[in-house]
């Protein structure tokens, strides 16, 4: 039996390269109950994203009028680039007892935590080592020599803050990365204060005892 709950919003952060994004869309594969958070960003679409799918792609002056009409939730710059969570699309989701999959690095996973900090479940994703990082983003074949270098010299400083969040997955084979964020996010679902009908549940069930 499935008793009615509020939705979480399970944040996933990691340095570039370290799998956040090939863990979340398998989660999103494996998992009807939760979607994505479609962020808003000032950035260039890269080679096959769609706009509203994978990103909102505004200029910095449509990002800043929607931050100065409170639509956003949270805000970050990040290499250059402005990223935030429209607000009405999160809140709606939690209202309807749905989960909504962030990826997000430490200054938008802190932002949401202070604004929501109930409905916040917080993950880091490690990679094994720092030479696996490095392969990865060089695997990538989308950025020069000059930006691997430099998202390698801000690695070091954004793994600094994996002892702001929750759980902390090292994310050395994909698969038992996954299986292990699968059980965080089942066992946070079953939280006795994110079951909001489970009230009603016991009290109905004492009556029929």
């Amino acid at each position: 039996m499935r008793i009615a709950r509020r939705g979480l919003l399970l944040v996933l952060s990691s340095p570039s390269g370290a799998g956040k994004t090939t863990l979340a869309r398998r989660l999103l594969d494996a998992d009807e109950n939760i979607r994505m958070s479609v962020s808003v960003t000032t950035r260039k679409p890269r080679p096959g994203e769609v706009d509203g799918v994978d990103y909102i792609f505004v200029d910095r002056r449509e990002f800043e009028r929607l931050k100065a009409r409170r639509k956003l939730l949270e805000w970050a710059e990040v290499f250059g680039h402005l990223y935030a969570t429209p607000r009405a699309q999160v809140l709606d989701a939690l209202q309807s007892g749905n989960d909504v999959l962030f990826d997000v690095d430490w200054q938008g996973a802190r932002q949401l935590k202070k604004r929501l900090s109930r409905d916040v479940v917080r993950v880091f994703i490690l990679p094994p080592d720092g030479k696996a990082l490095e392969r990865r983003l060089k695997a990538r074949n989308q950025d020069s020599e000059a930006t691997v270098a430099h998202r390698m010299a801000r690695a070091a400083a954004e793994i600094e803050h994996w002892d702001e969040y929750d759980y902390v997955v090292v994310n050395a084979d994909v698969d038992e990365a996954l299986a292990e964020i699968k059980c965080i996010l089942a066992a946070e679902r079953l939280r006795r204060d994110r079951q909001s009908g489970l009230d009603a549940f016991v009290a109905a069930m004492l009556e029929s005892i």
